[in-house]
């Protein structure tokens, strides 16, 4: 008999139908119950990590306390839940067979042929109940990536199928999440798809305990009565997922539709108090009746494909909640940025924030939008590698250190601002090897930042290899540009600023990663609380 209760969320028809979506909502009501929730994200590619994967291909690189380098949706669980996720929250089949082989090679199979079943099947069940034997957590749902029917997330169904035999009843259930596509030519919903999907899971031995059907249309009580008798589910284990206006509307229609209190049923679990959500509607209400409105410069290398920059989208919402404000955030490819078109480019932005990246693609870009914020009073946030051009931008604009760059992107570069950790030097591979998850930070008293976090001690989440080069401190806090935040072991500059702008700020680190709805970031709150301030400064001086 198990402790801890299991609710494992797949996908048919069509993938990004919004699987994490459904779980962190359903993760969220089941908290607002006060059952200690948790989920898990099993993605079937081969990679061991998405840490090297190209953003076009899998949106942002999540990183978690740990260092785990893991998939977007674990970001979406934290900003739902406020609780902390690890290495165990996240597994891809690559881990799975990398220690599989590891096993092997150790001699721990007794010399037995390696194989799917029972090896890789057993290694994946172990991976998904790690948090449930925690004793941390009554209810863990696990997300399985990629669509039912893919030969991929065979291995994962199978396990699932194992897993729910052996948990026995009422300790384990299949969420399964659908489309009910709108035909316009005919004029109704069809249910075929759903049904084939369903078909397709109980050839695999699965049965659907709840279906959610996205939708762009209401679906009417016959159809959910169709679905329920040819998919083999109760009428009210039918639930609509219809669009939302945003993400955050969802745990609300998931109460509305009663898909909490099905689960718990189904789950033999008690469905005695109602959801406590006060604070979540109190953050929608001020999210959908801002006061005012700002306009913020994205300025990055993947913006074609707005998950590249999922986390920092999600902090401008909570942030511009925390001060009733609508940020619209306009995306900039800094590849297309030049000496030439930067004024236009930019004109019209009340703030500006230089994003994450690798390589040298779109760099020059990145240092005329902090040329153009620093010279024309724009609040200023750089991240990471938008702190890195900061710096690059003060050394050569104002220090007057012409060819000043980073390492990564001029290895021949006179003035190396930025560079190569010494630890990092010799290192060859790519994946897992920078500096990852959570690094404390001291912040100098009377800074900025002190003033915005409220604190002189932090620690945030890191995600790269190159650092600020301590050589050139000196110089460029003498000409303006201070150091205000360090890391207590090392002595590396985790954060820049300059105390005579209205609001520049770099940090070397990814604050976007730790903001939730419950505790928007206080970096992104206090940007954007310069941005309006200062946006209304200008304007009360123009109509004066």
């Amino acid at each position: 008999m198990s402790e801890t209760k299991y609710i494992f969320v797949t996908g048919g028809v069509t993938s990004s139908l919004g699987k994490g979506i459904i779980a962190a909502s359903l993760a969220k009501l089941l908290q607002a119950r006060g059952y200690r929730t948790t989920i898990q994200k099993l993605d079937p590619y081969i990679n061991v990590d998405p840490g090297t994967l190209n953003p076009y291909e899998h949106g942002e690189c999540y990183v978690t306390d740990d260092g785990a380098e893991t998939d977007l949706d674990l970001g979406h669980y934290e900003r739902f839940l406020n609780v902390r996720t690890s290495q165990a929250n996240n597994v891809t089949t690559g881990r799975i067979y990398q220690s599989v082989i590891e096993k092997e090679r150790r001699g721990e199979f007794l010399g037995k042929t390696v194989q799917v079943v029972p090896h890789i099947t057993n290694e994946i069940k172990e991976r998904i109940q790690i948090l449930g034997k925690s004793g941390d957590y009554d209810i863990v749902i696990t997300e399985i990536g990629g669509t039912v029917g893919d030969i991929e997330s065979l291995p994962y169904i199978e396990s699932v199928r194992q897993l729910l035999w052996e948990l026995g009843e009422h300790n384990g259930i299949v969420i399964h999440l659908t489309l009910v596509p709108f035909l316009s030519a005919a004029g109704e919903l069809k249910t075929k798809p759903t049904q084939h999907s369903v078909k397709t899971l109980m050839e695999s031995g699965i049965k659907a305990d709840i279906l959610v059907c996205r939708t762009e249309h209401q679906i009417s009580e016959d159809i959910k009565q169709k679905l329920a008798l040819f998919c083999n589910v109760r009428k009210e284990a039918v639930i609509q997922s219809i669009d939302a206006s945003t993400i955050y509307d969802v745990p609300i229609l998931m109460q509305e539709e009663g898909l909490d209190t099905v689960a718990l049923e189904k789950l033999a679990l008690p469905n005695t108090t109602e959801p406590n959500l006060d604070q979540w509607k109190e953050f929608l209400q001020r999210h959908k009746n801002p006061k005012n409105k700002v306009v913020i410069g994205l300025i990055g290398k993947y913006v074609e494909l707005p998950d590249s920059y999922k986390s920092i989208q999600e902090a401008f919402i909570h942030a511009g909640a925390a001060n009733e404000v609508e940020v619209e955030v306009r995306s900039i490819h800094s590849e297309h940025l030049t000496v030439k078109n930067v004024d236009k480019k930019l004109m019209g932005l009340d703030g500006i924030l230089v994003a994450p990246g690798f390589g040298e693609r779109g760099i020059e870009g990145k240092v005329k939008a902090v040329q153009y914020a620093r010279e024309n009073d724009i609040p200023f946030l750089g991240i990471c590698l938008g702190m890195q051009m900061a710096v690059i931008e003060y050394a050569r604009n104002i220090l007057g250190l012409e060819g000043a760059n980073s390492t990564e992107m001029d290895k021949n570069t006179p003035y190396p601002v930025i560079s190569l950790m010494e630890e990092q030097k010799s290192i060859k591979d790519m994946g897992g090897t920078m500096r990852l998850g959570s690094w404390d930070c001291h912040l100098k008293e009377g800074s900025l930042v002190e003033q915005v976090y409220g604190s002189t001690d932090i620690a945030e989440r890191h995600r790269h290899r190159y650092e600020f080069n301590n050589e050139y401190k000196q110089q460029l806090e003498e000409a303006g540009l201070v150091p205000s935040g360090f890391n207590p072991k090392t002595g590396l500059v985790e954060v820049v600023e300059v105390p005579a702008h209205p609001w520049f700020v770099g940090v070397q680190y990814h604050p976007e990663y730790k903001s939730t709805v419950a505790n928007p970031h206080p970096l992104f709150v206090g940007f954007v609380k310069a941005v309006l301030t200062q946006k209304q400064k200008q304007n009360n001086a123009s109509l004066a």
